[in-house]
C-alpha cells in the first residue's frame, strides 16, 4: 500500500489549525467515516484509502494510505479539494512521492551508529558473541537485538527491580545475557526456545559471562512452557522476541503471570515498516497489527510503543 505526506503551513492563530481540522472532518463526513480525537488529530476513512489529519502549531501534517496509487491519488485529491474549502484559501499542498511501508528509513544508518557509541559499551564476551552469531547463522543473525537495545533491556530489568524473568526467543543468547546480568543475586531467567543449535552457542557464552547458573533454558514450544507455569502473578519482566504469529498466545499467558507494575516487552511490533501498511497482509504482519491493537486496548496494562531499532512495545500490568 503506497503512503504519502504532506505538511501545510496554516495561518492565523495556532488554535486555528486545529479548527480546520474540525471544519475538515465536518466537510468530510457525508463521503468517509471521520473521527475527531481528544488530541485533536483528525481520522478521515475513505472506501479506498484513510488520511490523518495532525495539526502541530502553524503547521498541519496530512498522512494518506491507499490500497494502490490510484486509489491514493483520489484520496489525495479529496483532502486537497476540501482543505481549500475548509480554509478559504488556495493553501499548497505538495505531496510526498509514494512510498510503501518497508521502503519507510525506520532508522538511518547514521543514527544507529551513533546509538551506538552513545551507551554503555558492550563487553568482550557481547562483542564476541555478536561475532559469532554472524559467522554461524549469516542471515538469520539480524534476530540478535543491537547493543543499544542489550542495555535498554537490562536497565528495564533494574528500574523493575525484577527477579523473577521469563524470555520468549533466545536465538544465541545475547538479550539473555544482558537479562540474566542485571537480575539481582539469586534472580531467575527462564528462557524459552525451539532451536537447539542455536541454544548451544548461547549457553557457551552463559557460562563465559558467569550467569548459567540463573539461566533455566527450555527447548520446545514456548507456549507450552508458558501454560505449564503456575497461574499466581509472579513474573516480574518478560521479553517477547520470537515467532511473530505466536506473539499474541505468548503475550496472554505471560500478562495474566505478570504481578502488579511487572513489565512485557515486545520486539519487532513494526517488522521493518509492514505493519504501518495495511497493504501487507501476510500472516505474520496480521498477527502483529492485530497484537499492537489488543495491547493498546487491554484494560490490564498501560502501555508504550517506542521507535526502538525495529520498534519495541512495553506493557505494564495495572
Amino acid at each position: 500500500m503506497p503512503v504519502s505526506t504532506a505538511q501545510v503551513a496554516t495561518t492565523g492563530p495556532a488554535h486555528a489549525t486545529r479548527q480546520l481540522v474540525v471544519q475538515l472532518v465536518s466537510h468530510l463526513c457525508e463521503e468517509a467515516v471521520t473521527e475527531l480525537a481528544a488530541d485533536g488529530r483528525g481520522i478521515i476513512t475513505f472506501r479506498q484509502g484513510t488520511c490523518v489529519l495532525a495539526p502541530f502549531g502553524h503547521q498541519l501534517d496530512l498522512i494518506a494510505a491507499a490500497a494502490d496509487h490510484d486509489a491514493l491519488a483520489g484520496v489525495q485529491r479529496a483532502v486537497t479539494r476540501h482543505l481549500h474549502i475548509a480554509s478559504g484559501a488556495e493553501l499548497p499542498v505538495d505531496w510526498t512521492e509514494p512510498a510503501a511501508g518497508e521502503d519507510l528509513d525506520l532508522l538511518h544508518p547514521l543514527l544507529g551508529d551513533y546509538l551506538l557509541g552513545q551507551c554503555t559499551p558492550a563487553d568482550e564476551v557481547l562483542q564476541e558473541l555478536v561475532a559469532e552469531t554472524r559467522e554461524a547463522t549469516g542471515r538469520a543473525a539480524g534476530m540478535q537485538i543491537s547493543q543499544d537495545e542489550g542495555a535498554f533491556l537490562a536497565m528495564l530489568v533494574q528500574l523493575v527491580g525484577a527477579r523473577n524473568a521469563v524470555e520468549v526467543g533466545v536465538f544465541t543468547g545475547y538479550s539473555s545475557l544482558c537479562i540474566a546480568r542485571a537480575l539481582p543475586e539469586g534472580g531467575r531467567l527462564l528462557a524459552c526456545d525451539v532451536n537447539d543449535d542455536w541454544a548451544a552457542i548461547a549457553r557457551r557464552y552463559w557460562e563465559r559471562a558467569g550467569v548459567a547458573d540463573r539461566i533455566d533454558l527450555k527447548v520446545g514450544p514456548a507456549i507450552d512452557t508458558l501454560r505449564a507455569l503456575p497461574a499466581e502473578p509472579a513474573i516480574d519482566i518478560a521479553f517477547i522476541d520470537a515467532d511473530k504469529v505466536g506473539y499474541r498466545a505468548y503475550y496472554e499467558e505471560i500478562v495474566q503471570r505478570l504481578r502488579p507494575g511487572g513489565l512485557v516487552v515486545l520486539d519487532n511490533v513494526f517488522l521493518g515498516g509492514r505493519v504501518l501498511d495495511p497493504a501487507y497482509q501476510g500472516e505474520d504482519h496480521v498477527a502483529m497489527r492485530s497484537l499492537n491493537e489488543l495491547i493498546v486496548a487491554d484494560d490490564r496494562v498501560d502501555s508504550v510503543m517506542l521507535a526502538v531499532r525495529d520498534g519495541v512495545t512495553l506493557a505494564r500490568r495495572r
